[in-house]
């Protein structure tokens, strides 16, 4: 991005929000720089979202799993895509300087941060409508999102000097909880069990942080901080709950951290300034792209065994890549019981999708 679009950026989210408080030089190229990076990032993981088959995606209708929703930080507003067609069917305004995205599981709603004027913003994918607003606190910056997997809790982290995570409840749309994290949260990852919340809190350029905040999803309190490299930012779990994977920005590494006892036990030296992470869907490879810096831009994507925690390949790609995404596991109805009440909706290609409850108790009984 060229300095005077990110100083019109920065602008936008001073003059649109009552954020106030004073940030040194160093911390607002930080603040220019993660914006940038979202607009390409977070476009990737909310095609990854809302195309993984075991969430239920896509809007309560036939057309299961055929959305994505995709913010656009400089208009403030989030398009919806047929990726069937791959055109826009919607674009829908939002809050000032929109960044993450998260869908709920059963696909119906989703939760749009709002970093320049401190909402996030509830849409119903049925309706392509925002149904509510929810303020997280005066200056809070909101950045990052994610869901817990029965759909009851968005973790929000709040991308300020204070940092801390706030906790919707999603069926009334309230903030229930606001936990204090540490500088400069911005991504965050829910275990698949739920239990757990991992937050990277980068810190700044000139003093980076070194900490993963481990948040108890039945207390909403900070359990335990978990040392690992500097400037850390990306986060991803493996599918069986059992590691954690994170990428530091400024050491060129990744951390793996064991769930259980929430310690590091490796750290994999990486391209330069890695930004994000994926897992395959059966958990045996990490995919993290070497972003590199504007003057000497990465072209690699390092390939991680997750068996081994060793660097088995790094693929070129284009010029400073950042956002990395999967395609899902195919997923098919292995009972009736997964059909009834609107589940059918969650089921893609190749058993579906269904067009109704019938279509779908029809493959359990031929299959």
């Amino acid at each position: 991005m060229k300095s005077t679009t990110k100083q019109s950026l920065m602008k936008r989210v001073n003059s649109q929000s009552s954020f106030t408080t004073t940030c040194k030089p160093s911390d607002t190229g930080t603040f220019y720089q993660l914006l940038h990076r979202t607009i390409g990032q977070h476009l990737s993981m909310v095609l990854f979202l809302l195309l993984s088959m075991g969430v239920g995606l896509g809007t309560a209708t036939s057309q299961a799993q055929t959305r994505a929703y995709v913010t656009n930080q400089l208009d403030n507003t989030v398009s919806v895509i047929d990726t069937a067609t791959n055109t826009v069917l919607a674009t829908i305004p939002v809050g000032a300087v929109p960044v993450g995205v998260a869908i709920t599981p059963d696909g119906t709603r989703a939760y749009v941060t709002n970093a320049g004027d401190n909402t996030v913003l509830v849409i119903d994918t049925v309706t392509n409508t925002v149904v509510a607003s929810i303020a997280v606190g005066l200056g809070q910056t909101p950045f990052g999102v994610a869901i817990t997997p029965d759909g009851t809790r968005a973790y929000v982290t709040n991308f300020t000097i204070l940092g801390t995570v706030s906790v919707i409840d999603t069926a009334t749309n309230t903030v229930v909880a606001s936990i204090p994290i540490g500088p400069k949260p911005q991504a965050v990852a829910i275990t698949p069990d739920g239990t757990r919340a991992y937050v990277p809190g980068q810190g700044f350029i000139v003093s980076p942080g070194t900490l993963v905040s481990v948040i108890d999803t039945a207390t909403n309190t900070l359990v335990a901080t978990i040392p690992v490299g500097l400037f850390p930012t990306g986060v991803a779990i493996t599918p069986d709950g059992t590691r954690a994977y994170v990428t530091n920005a400024l050491d060129n590494t990744v951390s793996v951290i064991d769930t259980a006892t929430n310690t590091v036990v490796a750290s994999i030296p990486i391209g330069p300034k890695p930004q994000a992470v994926a897992i395959t869907p059966d958990g045996t490879r990490a995919y993290v792209p070497g972003q590199g810096f504007i003057v000497s831009p990465g072209t690699l994507v390092s390939v991680i065994d997750t068996a081994t925690n060793t660097l088995v390949a790094t693929i070129p790609v284009g010029l400073f890549p950042e956002g990395v995404a999967i395609t899902p596991a195919p997923q098919a109805p292995k009972s009736k019981e997964e059909c009834k009440h609107g589940g059918y909706l969650k089921f893609g290609p190749p058993a579906g999708p269904f067009k109704n409850q019938g279509q779908c108790v029809s493959y359990v009984e031929h299959h």
